[in-house]
């Protein structure tokens, strides 16, 4: 959302519309449990589920890896999707509107592509300082990610498809709905945006404590750009680079023989 729009008094993300209704009395309890229930149920699936996704690919192979998990995500999107109308929202409102201008597109690529690098940066950075990166030491997340990445052109093609999925998906998910609706119910912001954090390294739960701990920082930082953006789009963009980014980067250092 471009400068002139937020001063022109179009309503931006995370600010309540006039003509956008908002549940009231026993709806409003509603909307708020089936918050709940659904942040509850991404945890218990990804707490559940943590060492199933290395065996899918182990028994299944690559492509229906992925294709099963871009399936998943569009499911985890339509769930979100009744609770971003059962609380009165829209999903134009929770994205932050459409590109007004060429320049504004380009804007938020631009921004999205130096913020996904910035993540490589802040991930490799915390991975050091963890001692992940030490000889010997058992990291289960970067386990999961060499069982998980490509190793051909077509499955790196597939690989890139799930990126963007992912990228849309969660950035709605997590910073525009959960986000959203925990910033409303505690009356604050960046309340919301801590809780969202701490349940998109909840749902990575494949990755190992450590990682997650790593995910919950990024999840703060995508969360920090929502706000500041006050759009997902930036987030989106980043997002799916730095998945595609790290995709790529395995399947290179698979093949190049520096990892085994």
């Amino acid at each position: 959302m471009s400068d002139s729009e937020i001063h022109s008094g179009e309503t931006p993300m995370f600010v309540n519309s006039p003509d956008s209704p908002r549940p009231q009395g026993m709806r409003s309890t509603l909307t708020y449990i089936y918050t709940f229930a659904f942040a509850a149920a991404i945890v218990l699936v990804s707490l559940t589920g943590a060492d199933q996704q290395v065996l899918l690919v182990q028994k299944r192979g690559h492509v229906f890896f992925y294709a099963f998990t871009i399936g998943s995500e569009f499911v985890i999107l339509a769930l979100a999707y009744v609770g971003i109308r059962f609380s009165g929202m829209r999903l134009a409102e929770i994205i932050g509107g459409k590109w007004k201008t060429v320049e504004d597109f380009l804007l938020d690529v631009g921004l999205g592509f130096g913020f996904s690098i910035f993540l490589l940066i802040v991930v490799a950075s915390l991975a050091i300082a963890l001692g992940l990166n030490r000889p010997g030491v058992v990291d289960p997340g970067r386990k999961a990610i060499l069982a998980i990445a490509p190793r051909t052109t077509a499955e790196l093609v597939l690989f890139f498809s799930l990126s963007t999925t992912a990228g849309l998906v969660e950035e709605v998910v997590f910073r525009g709905y959960l986000q959203k609706q925990f910033g409303k119910l505690f009356g604050n912001v960046w309340i919301g945006m801590f809780l969202s954090a701490i349940l998109f390294g909840l749902a990575h739960g494949y990755e190992g404590r450590q990682r997650m701990f790593i995910i919950v920082i990024l999840g703060v930082l995508f969360g920090t750009m929502a706000i500041l953006r006050k759009s997902l789009r930036t987030g989106m963009i980043a997002h799916a680079l730095f998945d595609g980014i790290v995709g790529a980067v395995a399947m290179f250092a698979l093949k190049s023989g520096m990892l085994k």
